[in-house]
């Protein structure tokens, strides 16, 4: 049932590469790559939107189609460095599992899979034989707007549903517009010994008939049978890392709300329908948004896109590479609430490709969505997205020339939609007239003689007779030791102004110096829900931290002028009780200081009660003594 290719020697005993570039991506690559496969196989001459049915949950292994062949050629598999040994004996472990998860992805209203009876022997029109057989290509679209408005193109992205199993395995059954049936897999493993004979890395399910594969009628039960036309994705052993509807929830919003809001795309997900309309409501949930004020808003971007997107009027935007113009359209937001500007790159067919962080503009009030106007500009884009579909690059280009050109354009974003946010703060933020600077000159010109009277002295010189002196003006200048001495000064005054010296304790023979640094924004996360609020510092890049296992924190409030004050806010008045997730244990506060917090993992995880008095619209800078 399952078949590897044989070979004369074993060259290259390690794992595909490509498998943790998409396992990487988690649940998020996964539900990307699938719903744009299933939007990418719409029936043109229908009106009605693609739906994907997605489930998860537990199967048996014996229900699984030739799970005994895959055990034999796992228990086989014998790796050469750390990686490769340590994911095989994962494999080995979960062979011995007798129920394991799995997530499935099941498209209606699409063509599904042509030519399945051709197998190998792929004729003109077939796709079977392209999808089940051939890797790093995807079949080709004689018309070419069909082509360009296709979501993928590297034709490596059948791999991400590998890179979801721990052991590297999928399944695909498809119904084609005959009714006929039929099903397939590949599992990825490496080039290994199975009886004395050498395998290829790579193995189908498939049947084989004159060295020649041809697929298997679909007879088999469970969740593995799709019975209307469509394909349906089939991923046993599914890893613990992509499991959670809640995931899987966020995946499908974040990157298809265009196509589910232009009623392109409807996903049911255990039962849970994602359309038009119930997408407001998740968005709307802190269960799966927990950041829901725009002024919080720093990781999850899309209740803000769908906002921009459903409330403003699209108008049009021309970005230039070296040889043309391409049309988009821009749905843009300005609030003084958003506090990160991000502009959401999005295809024709509904799916986002990244957060855009416009150079010079990325903590500024603006929130957009940008969407190509015809298909040149779409197949323009496809060209420069990288293979995950997750941002827009021109690295993967070999042509200098047309690298050039991808560079041009790419930057070209940044300039042209920069100008547009620059123009809309001007207009917003107008200076307010003329103003008479004749008093602030005298007054800086008083300033100047005083500053310069400091820095001279008179010296009188006589010669012979006292009433025949001069007097001279001597002026002191700052030599390079004086300049030297003067920094030194200013430096230890800084070290002194994050530098306090701790009490020792008993036991200890000397006094510990606590050094005192500010946390910078992008890494903290504040979550503020009813009655509490969590926070979540990362240290993980900060080398000041490195191999701190304890930490106090301070708080500073800052008002809209961007001023701090340290003192004016009260810990214990504002919170009940702060509760440290790193061990679970209560926080105690001395001195307005949250002391002992423990970092794990190169992290700070606190939950904090708040009371009647915390007020949820105040701005913190937080500060961290170790």
């Amino acid at each position: 049932m399952w078949s590897f290719r044989k070979i004369t020697s074993i060259e290259e005993p390690i794992f595909n590469n490509t498998l943790e570039k998409f396992y990487k991506l988690g649940i998020e690559g996964l539900v990307r790559e699938n719903i744009q496969n299933s939007l990418d196989g719409k029936l043109s001459d229908s009106k009605m939107p693609v739906e994907v049915i997605i489930k998860t949950g537990v199967v048996k292994d014996s229900d699984i189609p030739g799970i005994e062949e895959v055990r034999e050629h796992i228990a086989s598999l014998k790796g050469e460095n750390a990686y490769t040994i340590e994911t095989i004996d994962l494999m080995k472990k979960e062979m011995s599992k007798h129920e394991v998860p799995y997530i499935s992805f099941e498209d209606c209203n699409t063509k599904g899979l042509v030519g399945a009876e051709h197998g190998e022997n792929v004729q003109k029109g077939d796709t079977w034989g392209v999808y089940a057989y051939k890797r790093g290509v995807h079949f080709i679209e004689e018309d070419n707007e069909t082509e360009n408005m296709r979501g993928g193109s590297h034709g490596v992205g059948k791999i991400a549903c590998n890179a979801a199993s721990d052991i590297y395995m999928m399944f695909f059954a498809n119904c084609d517009e005959t009714g006929k049936q039929h099903i397939g897999g590949t599992i990825q493993l490496i080039e290994h010994t199975l009886n004395d004979t050498n395998y290829r890395a790579s193995g189908c399910f498939t049947r084989e008939k004159d060295e020649v594969y041809y697929p298997y009628e679909n007879n088999f039960g469970s969740i593995f049978e799709k019975k209307t036309r469509g394909l349906k994705i089939i991923i046993p052993y599914l890893r613990k890392q992509y499991r959670g509807e809640e995931k899987v929830i966020r995946a499908v919003c974040d990157n298809f709300f265009v196509a589910i809001l232009e009623k392109k795309l409807v996903v049911q997900i255990n039962g849970k329908y994602i359309n038009e309309e119930s997408i407001f409501n998740i968005v709307n949930d802190v269960t799966y948004y927990p950041e829901q004020n725009p002024t919080e808003i720093k990781q999850n971007f899309t209740p803000l896109y769908i906002d921009s997107y459903i409330n403003n009027e699209p108008f049009n935007v021309e970005i230039e590479d070296l040889k043309r113009k391409y049309n988009f359209k821009m749905f843009l937001q300005y609030s003084e609430n958003i506090k990160k500007a991000r502009v959401a790159i999005v295809r024709r067919i509904g799916m986002k490709i990244e957060d855009k962080k416009v150079k010079r503009f990325v903590n500024s009030p603006f929130n957009a969505v940008l969407i190509p106007t015809n298909p040149e500009e779409d197949y323009f884009l496809k060209s420069i997205e990288n293979e995950s579909h997750t941002n827009l690059t021109c690295d993967h280009i070999k042509d200098p020339q047309i690298q050039k050109n991808a560079k041009r354009f790419l930057n070209n974003i940044d300039k042209e939609i920069g100008t547009i946010f620059n123009n809309i703060l001007k207009a917003e933020n107008p200076s307010d007239g003329k103003i008479d600077t004749s008093e602030v000159i005298y007054s800086t010109e008083r300033s100047f003689r005083k500053d310069l009277s400091k820095e001279t002295s008179t010296v009188q010189l006589t010669k012979g007779n006292k009433a025949g002196g001069k007097n001279l003006v001597k002026l002191k200048t700052n030599s390079k030791k004086n300049k030297k001495n003067k920094e030194e000064k200013e430096k230890k005054k800084k070290i002194r102004e994050i530098i306090r010296r701790v009490r020792k304790k008993d036991g200890e023979d000397t006094e510990k110096e606590r050094v005192r640094y500010p946390m910078h924004p992008e890494d903290v996360k504040r979550i503020v829900l009813n009655n509490r609020e969590c926070l979540l510092f990362n240290f993980n890049n900060i080398t000041q931290y490195k191999n701190e296992k304890i930490c106090d924190i301070s708080m500073g409030v800052i008002d809209g002028t961007g001023k701090t004050y340290e003192t004016e806010f009260d810990i214990t008045k504002n919170y009940s009780e702060i509760v440290d997730k790193g061990n679970d244990k209560k926080c105690q506060v001395d001195k307005n200081i949250i002391k002992d917090v423990s970092i794990t993992d190169g992290q700070v995880n606190l939950e904090m009660r708040t009371t009647g008095e915390f007020n949820d619209s105040l701005k913190f800078i937080y500060y961290v003594e170790v």
